[in-house]
């Protein structure tokens, strides 16, 4: 039974940083983990991703050069960095695993969430 659980998400002022962990516990055949985020009113939205064990990653546009996404291989863990922070990055933001690499590659539409399997419960993120 896979379980994920994020944490780190808080309210911080524009141009601010925070830290998001997401710890994975229970089968570990992971290929790929990822952060996805949903404002009120809006669609959930990819955010960024990495293949477990090769590093390759994706982002957004909206987040590439603020947010970077780092596995913890020794903790079944990762971490989502964000700076620069805006009032629109303001959401939920959720953790993913996939079993398939492809997961991570990311579409025309950037990240499936029907390709992720497992979700963590959120962790809110408020920028003002």
């Amino acid at each position: 039974h896979v379980q994920l659980v994020e944490s780190g998400g808080g309210s911080v002022q524009a141009e601010g940083s925070l830290r998001l962990s997401c710890a994975a516990s229970g089968y570990f055949s992971k290929r790929c983990m990822a952060w996805f985020r949903q404002a009120p009113g809006k669609e959930r939205e990819g955010v960024a991703a990495i293949v477990t064990g090769g590093g390759n990653t994706y982002y957004a546009d909206s987040v590439k050069g603020r947010f970077t996404i780092s596995p913890d291989n020794a903790k079944n863990s990762q971490t989502l960095q964000m700076n620069s922070l805006k009032p629109e990055d303001t959401a939920m933001y959720y953790c993913a695993l996939s079993h398939y690499a492809y997961a991570c590659r990311g579409g025309r539409n950037g990240l499936g969430a029907a390709d992720f399997g497992y979700w963590g419960q959120g962790t809110q993120v408020t920028v003002s």
